[in-house]
């Protein structure tokens, strides 16, 4: 198991979207970008099941997942591996579709069908090969700023 340090929970709940890798039934990879990835506790992640079919029914046949958050602007985020559980129904689905609600998800009991939580086993660190070419995380988040306002062209 792996504890989410204090730098990690602020990432992740600042950027909300994770690129959440599952393995299909014939073992070939799916990534799927999830825009409701948020901390529950210091060794789980969890997100919500709005238009995800896939990716579900992925993680009940095969609960293995990784995902992916990235602040596009300074090109760093995190990895998380670990195991998912899928929730439909029950105590412990009522409490996280809560969990949802009073984060902001629009019409939480309407839209979620599923909820999973994952059990990080091992998070590590993601730094973009840009950092080969700039000399600190001010200069990144500039450059990537300029370049989503157009004003300049990518790397």
């Amino acid at each position: 198991m792996a504890k989410l340090s204090e730098e990690m929970k602020r990432l992740v709940e600042r950027q909300r979207l994770g690129f959440v890798a599952t393995v299909c039934p014939d073992g070939t990879p799916s990534v799927s970008p999830k825009g409701t990835v948020s901390i529950l506790d210091d060794e789980h992640l969890i997100f919500a099941d709005i238009r995800s079919p896939g990716t579900v029914s992925n993680l009940r046949t095969n609960p293995s997942v990784e995902v992916n958050v990235v602040d596009h602007f300074s090109r760093k985020g995190y990895r998380f591996k670990g195991t998912a559980r899928v929730f439909e129904s029950g105590p412990d689905f009522d409490r996280h579709l809560e969990f949802f609600s009073k984060r902001g998800v629009f019409d939480a009991p309407g839209r979620i069908r599923a909820i999973v939580t994952i059990h990080v086993v091992q998070a590590r660190p993601l730094i973009s090969p840009g950092y080969d070419h700039v000399p600190d995380e001010a200069t990144a988040r500039a450059y990537w700023l300029k370049y989503y306002v157009g004003e300049t062209s990518a790397v």
